[in-house]
């Protein structure tokens, strides 16, 4: 196979695209730099495609490395011919080489190896020849042998079925032809095993759906409920029909043969192939439903990570509880801890506790000029909300408050990365510091989490946990490199998803900033021992440093292209000075030729645009761009909440069948993609993680702690 052809056709890209990106990745340039500094050379593919094409990079080479060892193993063993190697060099896909691997894989001890085994091979190829002129019982009776466990015509026939059998179970045509019929008319089915009151899996306890149809959310909800005995679950298949395929495919029109082949196809149909189909469909639907699932995962993740941080903000954090009280600490604009302790505030029938909490909250607020409250939305959160109202009632100054999500903070206070940042402090302060930290700055906070437990997706436990972390990893990366990091702030985990830079790399950053001070330039990156020229070159156009004598050092301009900004500016008559105050602000527009200026600057025309963009804005943050969170000052609960009440809310999550918005009531809505104000194939082509949407309310369940939202006909000002 001609991989980068392959790579052309599939992306419909130019030649020169794909085999310039290839080269790229082949060099060790890593995705973030080859979209961002590479764009002349890709043809400005975006991070997207740059990483769906390597992934199917690496798929097809892995694809050619068995395509490779499938023909030296046949050919070892004296049966590749020119007919079977056209046949692998003709396959797409490893099912279609394992296929015809199959009849030449060293096999297990089997009904047919054990049958081969006691001589009956000859018996079976003259049935299987199907030219016989003798009935196959006379040819049977000189198999017959007591030494070798035949004991009569009927167990010789028998066994030499069973050699048929699996001839035929091996037939790559056989099994591909009953491969497709069985995806275009199979049946998925469940039934309850085990009955549930009020099971999530109630609507699959009588269920069934064509296996070409199923929706990936079902796949996995069907899983999941197979694997902990809810459920039971089969694939039904016009068996008739796919016998009547193998019939045509196999059997010849002898009198002599023609039953005992129909026994055999009914045999190596039910005991051999059906089975494997049935794995290898169940097997396809998940890993299908898990990419569709990951891919929700990683674009929600991506919209939680990129949300506006709240800069310029002394914030109190609270993590809730009951029996403990609830944590708090408070946390500067610059996310030093000023301080922590303890208040039970979530039962206001403990009167003296409740009024004590009251006090030493609103002294904190006064103490530290707190401007917003941050509250974890775990256990007793609801509580600790009417807590937060009243006091903001009883004080005079200007505070509001939002409630955080709480996923992932427990396992970052209890990790060795959180006791090494905050030694000082037990696991529940740093899981309030925690809370605090990520209403002010998202991403920085999030990297310090595995992304699987942030909670923006679903089924994410049931997936393949290594494909899984990669494709998040993947997403991480991205948005870190898309913002930006600071150099001498930045924590070791963000700095680990810097395109290029190790763990090991980012360790060694930190210990040349606790050893010689601040980075007062990019250049002193070189310094930072195993930070070489290929780890520089990636990763300093994503690292920035404000105050730096080269204001550039702040920007996302590259160093490599440091002399082209400079010539740039001097040409339209600024300064690097002027950058520094921000007086550049109309270089667009005086560009009237900017391919001309690109080719006498020595650059090419995207990487002028993305130059420009950089000196106009220094030091710009693209998540300013994005809708901040809401902050609130009074409490809704659920009985307050009445059907055709039009509320502001923030999509937490969303999944294949809608989003889950959170409206102030500690319980998320659901807006099913029915409901959605457009017509969509997936909830994601109407909103996004993070997304401020106004919604109306259609039903509230406070028995089943359901809330049912829709976007269809709300007005333009939200009550």
């Amino acid at each position: 196979m001609d991989i980068l052809k392959a790579l052309v056709n599939e992306f419909k890209l130019k030649p020169e695209q794909v085999e310039n990106t290839v080269k790229l990745i082949d060099e060790g340039s890593t995705i973030p730099f080859i979209a961002r500094y590479r764009k002349e050379v890709t043809g400005e593919l975006d991070d997207q495609v740059l990483r769906e094409l390597n992934e199917r990079l690496v798929y097809l080479r892995g694809l050619e490395e068995k395509r490779a060892q499938v023909k030296k193993s046949i050919s070892d063993q004296g049966k590749l011919d020119a007919e079977l190697e056209a046949a692998l060099d003709k396959a797409a896909t490893l099912t279609e080489i394992e296929d015809l691997y199959r009849p030449f894989r060293p096999k297990r001890r089997t009904r047919a190896t054990i049958a081969k085994e006691r001589g009956l091979e000859p018996l079976a190829m003259a049935i299987w020849a199907q030219d016989l002129t003798a009935p196959v019982s006379e040819l049977a009776l000189a198999y017959v042998n007591a030494e070798l466990e035949v004991a009569t015509v009927d167990d010789a026939i028998a066994g030499a079925l069973d050699i048929i059998a699996e001839i035929m179970s091996d037939d790559a045509t056989c099994r591909t032809a009953l491969r497709k019929l069985t995806w275009e008319n199979a049946i998925l089915q469940s039934e309850v095993a085990k009955p549930q009151e009020n099971s999530v899996y109630e609507m699959y306890y009588e269920y069934q759906e064509p296996v070409s149809r199923i929706v990936g959310h079902r796949v996995l909800a069907v899983n999941r409920g197979e694997d902990e005995g809810v459920l039971k679950v089969w694939i039904e298949v016009p068996v008739d029909h796919l016998l009547t395929v193998m019939h045509n495919l196999f059997v010849k029109d002898n009198r002599f043969t023609r039953d005992y082949l129909t026994s055999a196809i009914e045999d190596s149909y039910k005991r051999l192939i059906a089975p494997s189909i049935e794995r290898d469909v169940r097997k396809e639907l998940t890993e299908t439903a898990q990419e569709g699932a990951i891919k929700v995962f990683g674009a929600n993740l991506k919209q939680l990570l990129l949300q506006s941080p709240i800069k310029g903000q002394v914030v109190l954090a609270m993590d809730p509880g009951i029996r403990t009280g609830c944590k708090i600490a408070v946390i500067d604009d610059t996310g030093k801890v000023l301080d922590h302790g303890v208040a039970f505030c979530s039962n206001p029938k403990r009167e003296e506790l409740y009024n004590k909490a009251k006090v030493y909250v609103k002294d904190l607020i006064q103490k530290y000029k707190v401007t917003l409250i941050a509250i974890g939305n775990g256990t007793a959160s609801r509580e600790t909300e009417a807590f937060t109202a009243e006091v903001l009632k009883e004080i005079t100054s200007k505070v509001h408050y939002a409630i955080v999500s709480e996923a992932g903070a427990s396992v970052y206070s209890a990790s060795p990365l959180g006791a090494k940042e905050f030694p000082e402090f037990d696991v529940t302060v740093r899981g309030a510091i925690s809370i605090g930290r990520r209403l002010q700055d998202p991403l920085a906070e999030l990297v310090k989490i595995d992304p699987k437990s942030i909670g923006v997706g679903q089924y994410q436990h049931d997936m393949n946990q290594k494909r899984l972390s990669e494709a998040l990893g993947g997403v991480v990366e991205s948005c870190v490199n898309s913002v930006g990091v600071d150099l001498n702030t930045a924590s070791p985990s963000l700095l680990g998803y810097v395109a290029g830079v190790s763990g090991t790399v980012a360790k060694n950053i930190l210990d040349y900033r606790e050893e010689n001070g601040k980075f007062v330039s990019r250049s002193d990156l070189k310094k930072v021992k195993k930070l070489g020229a290929k780890t520089f070159e990636q990763c300093a156009g994503f690292l920035r440093i404000p105050g730096s004598v080269n204001p550039l050092d702040n920007t996302g301009v590259h160093p490599e292209s440091y002399s082209a900004a400079e010539k740039l500016l001097k040409t339209l008559g600024y300064s690097l000075a002027d950058v520094s105050k921000r007086r550049v602000s109309d270089l667009k527009k005086r560009v009237s030729n900017g391919q001309e200026l690109a080719e006498q600057l020595g650059i090419g025309f995207p990487t002028l645009q993305d130059i420009i963009k950089e000196l106009e804005k220094p030091g710009r943050d693209p998540r300013d761009e994005m809708p901040p969170p809401i902050l609130r000052n009074d409490v809704l609960s659920m009985d307050d909440l009445l059907e055709g009440m039009e509320l502001q809310g923030t999509v937490r999550n969303v999944i294949d069948f809608g989003a889950f918005v959170d409206i102030g009531v500690h319980t998320d809505g659901l807006v099913h993609k029915s409901q959605f104000n457009k017509r969509v194939k997936h909830p994601l082509e109407a909103v996004s993680v993070g997304d401020i949407i106004k919604v109306r309310v259609v039903s509230v369940d406070k028995a089943k702690n359901r809330i049912a939202l829709t976007m269809k006909g709300v007005s333009d000002a939200p009550r």
